[in-house]
């Protein structure tokens, strides 16, 4: 997935970011890519998970840029940190070097909005933040895909039971939530169903409150963990 990059509209104010890696020509050069874009700011750098914390805090920006592996205080544990302590908490992008990163799948999992490649091209990382400041999550459904295989793996195994919350569903959520996990936004979940983009929001709301996911990232790996994507129902 390509996250569009074209910007919000004019007259709104500037997206604001806080970078957080311990390389600090990495922070430059997220700094220099973004910083040339009229509606994104970099309000704040920290060198690691500890100091991202309360910087992050202090700052309250829209979005975060958190490096996946850090000394000590990792991505993982600051964003969970950064989550549990804010009323308003930011958007999380984790970044990192390799797709099968299981720190990765972590952070999904405690509540990061999606994740990044450090070898994205900048448009990629333009769009990735505008995508997620503005609600959606940043899914690459193959990857997740196989996170989540990886995460669950460990020998032969039954099916996983199918989990609590699926007889929950409606038909319809259960659509959108299998929709959802092959990465479409709400506004293709829109054209998809043939619906409006207000019943669309509340169909999304109701998955996430029955599978109890902060986002919609977190409801499609719980519907990979519990092998409802896997079942036809």
């Amino acid at each position: 997935m390509s996250p569009a990059s074209s910007p919000p509209p004019s007259g709104r104010p500037p997206l604001r970011i806080v970078l957080v890696d311990d390389e600090r020509m990495v922070r430059t050069a997220l700094r220099v890519i973004l910083e040339a874009e009229p509606d994104l700011e970099v309000v704040g750098e920290a060198a690691s998970g500890a100091e991202a914390v309360p910087l992050v805090r202090s700052l309250a920006p829209d979005v975060v840029l958190m490096d996946v592996r850090m000394p000590e205080v990792d991505g993982i544990r600051a964003t969970e940190q950064i989550l549990a302590t804010m009323a308003e908490p930011p958007r999380i992008v984790v970044v990192t070097t390799f797709e099968n990163d299981a720190y990765v799948y972590d952070a999904l999992r405690a509540g990061a909005a999606g994740f990044l490649l450090k070898r994205a091209d900048p448009d990629e990382l333009i769009g990735a933040v505008r995508l997620v400041a503005r609600g959606d999550s940043l899914l690459f459904p193959a990857a997740v895909r196989a996170l989540a295989a990886a995460h669950t793996a460990g020998g032969p195994a039954p099916a996983p039971a199918a989990p609590a919350w699926a007889a929950r569903l409606t038909d319809r959520e259960s659509d959108v939530l299998r929709l959802m996990a092959t990465g479409l936004s709400n506004h293709e979940l829109s054209e998809r169903l043939g619906v409006g983009p207000q019943t669309v929001k509340t169909h999304v709301a109701a998955v996430l409150a029955k599978t109890g996911s902060r986002d919609r990232t977190q409801a499609v790996i719980a519907a990979y963990e519990g092998g409802f994507l896997m079942k036809k129902h």
